[in-house]
């Protein structure tokens, strides 16, 4: 079903296959308010389902897009009002009809990432899942949608759908239409060519045709980078892949992968921090188009519309992946060596300093993703103790193999390779017990079955002093002394912003999120900056007092050291491990 050739094989074969029609116009755009009409010609059945999807593409959670969706109609072919009743939260039945389903609504859209749609008078920012209603039973039907785009506001067109017309596109399959987000707007568009592929960059903003041709340049460059580690592109449908880039006020920051094409989101324009802070998600998403979209985890495949969908591989679909992105900024020259191996150092404190370790492995944090992948819930949960982002956890295990594998005169980008050729350029999807034969295969029985069985399987912490120094890097740890609490500052003292870790001082003196701190050992507390001070010249016991919904209180405890590490070159490396370096980073 994920590919096109395939679906095309089906109409030949069928040959009377129906299209269903799809139309949206913008005459509100100003109030965030879309226009749907959709046709489903050739109904069979006495009754049609017509839902809104309650997930989408890239992500795991539930986000129940049919929040938005108002005015809902159905008629027959004449136009004639017929019967739609509410059969749960998500759908209607239709009935009456006479072979022919036409549905309308309005859809109220206003937030722009790669989930949700954004309609305003800047553009129609749609991710197809969140606008378009669907009919389960047709979802092997071809799909075609009109795009009624505001002439007025110099709007065009860039998706991944295929272009039949000058506002008309089309898609072999709903599967396809729903996995192809769409950026309405007046972008402008740059591309170039890789062995007979081309690749788009639609980027909407507001900045100078300067700032683009620079950030282009190493959008191309990391392009490269990236087919390097696989050895060649993926085969994109049509030919084409597309960037789709809206860097505007209006939006939310957010980077999203699909089949031919990604969605990255920021406010910040390229002249105000965006060349910088937005180069990594190109990165990352486009790594995507091997790694998630074609070397695909069996449990997502097909994805489920309706349903959370969870697997437990994330730590390696994205995890490795998020690996790679600083490591591909790094050899395309985006990032030097020195910006890289110390910006390791967030990611790695953040992983091996959790108390979360001893809850849950890389698989089991993967099987989180339904609860905390732009999930939403209202109440207050214990992730600072429970959970480790499955994109960090599984970025610093890349690093552990990568560095693991140099050792044995193996790196990761062959293993990459290895299953880009068994899963992803055919397209075969995988299981995690598939991850691990492939290793054996490349590294050794031995190798691999210690790896997953400490790493994957559990959770232990490889040797990174071992590792690092492998490649002339070192790793130290603060001497530091730390209560381990985050403050906000307020009228009333400084508060504690969110839930403390089980491992330190903080937790120990029975100090939790919401308690505001108002001196130590007699010294009132006003600023930030005067807590680091007492904090770093205090010795022994201290003495905290604090306010409880209302109550004044008062713990002893003793400081703790800060668990963070540092990471940096070793200017004094052996020539060895400065080579094993240099190979390990240089462009390829």
């Amino acid at each position: 079903m994920r590919t096109i050739l395939l679906a095309f094989l089906f109409l030949c074969f069928t040959g009377n296959a129906q299209t269903n029609s799809y139309n949206i116009s913008f005459e509100n755009a100003v109030h965030h308010e879309a226009k749907i009409e959709i046709s489903f010609p050739e109904v069979k059945t006495k009754t049609l389902n017509i839902r809104m999807s309650r997930t989408s593409p890239g992500r795991y959670a539930l986000h129940e897009f049919v929040k938005n969706v108002y005015g809902f109609k159905a008629n027959n072919s004449k136009g004639e009002e017929i019967t739609a009743k509410r059969k749960g939260p998500y759908s209607w039945e239709v009935s009456d009809h006479d072979g022919t389903v036409n549905i309308e609504y309005t859809l109220f859209a206003n937030r722009g990432d790669g989930t949700y749609s954004q309609i305003d008078e800047t553009h129609a920012h749609l991710n197809i899942p969140a606008t378009f209603m669907y009919a389960e039973e047709f979802q092997h039907r071809p799909v075609e949608v009109n795009f009624d785009i505001r002439e007025d506001l110099n709007w065009k067109v860039a998706t991944q759908l295929q272009q039949e017309s000058e506002t008309t596109y089309s898609a072999p399959d709903l599967y396809y239409f729903m996995d192809s987000p769409t950026e309405i707007s007046d972008f402008d568009m740059k591309s170039f060519n890789v062995n007979g592929q081309e690749i788009q960059f639609a980027l909407h903003h507001k900045g100078t045709e300067e700032k683009f041709a620079e950030y282009f340049d190493q959008v191309e460059r990391i392009v490269k980078q990236e087919k390097a580690v696989f050895g060649e592109l993926p085969e994109f449908d049509y030919g084409k892949y597309t960037f789709l880039a809206c860097y505007m006020p209006n939006v939310s920051g957010d980077g999203m992968e699909h089949r031919n094409s990604t969605i990255l989101t920021n406010k910040e324009s390229l002249a105000e921090g965006g060349m910088k802070g937005n180069i990594g998600t190109v990165a990352h998403e486009f790594f995507h188009a091997w790694n998630v979209e074609r070397i695909r985890p069996a449990e997502l495949e097909p994805f489920d519309f309706a349903e959370a969908n969870m697997t437990g591989s994330l730590w390696f679909a994205e995890g490795f992946t998020s690996y790679y992105t600083g490591l591909m900024l790094c050899r395309a020259n985006v990032k030097t060596p020195k910006e890289y191996i110390e910006g390791l150092a967030g990611t790695f404190n953040y992983v091996w300093n959790s108390p979360a370790l001893e809850y849950f492995s890389p698989i089991e944090m993967s099987y989180q993703a339904p609860f905390v992948d732009a999930a939403t819930s209202v109440d207050p949960t214990n992730r600072e103790n429970t959970f480790i982002s499955y994109y960090s956890y599984g970025s610093v295990l890349g690093l552990a193999l990568d560095l693991s594998l140099r050792q044995k005169d193996l790196n990761l980008d062959d293993f990459m390779k290895m299953m880009w050729m068994k899963y992803g350029k055919t397209e075969v999807s995988y299981e995690i017990e598939d991850i691990e034969m492939i290793l054996k295969e490349y590294a050794g029985t031995a190798f691999a079955s210690e790896f997953f069985n400490k790493y994957i399987y559990a959770s232990e912490m490889p040797d990174y002093n071992e590792l690092f120094s492998s490649v002339g890097i070192k790793l130290e740890r603060s001497s530091d002394k730390d209560l381990g609490v985050s403050l906000n500052e307020s009228e009333d003292g400084l508060k504690i912003s969110r839930n403390t870790y089980k491992s330190s001082a903080a937790y120990k003196a029975g100090l939790t999120a919401g308690d505001i701190i108002t001196s130590i050992n007699g010294t009132k507390i006003e600023s930030k900056k005067q807590f680091d001070e007492i904090i770093g010249t205090a010795s022994g016991r201290i003495t905290i007092e604090y306010n409880r919904f209302g109550n004044k209180k008062t713990t002893e405890t003793e400081l703790g050291k800060n668990p963070a590490y540092t990471i940096s070159i070793d200017e004094e490396a052996p020539r060895e491990a400065i080579k094993n370096r240099e190979k390990w980073l240089e462009a390829k």
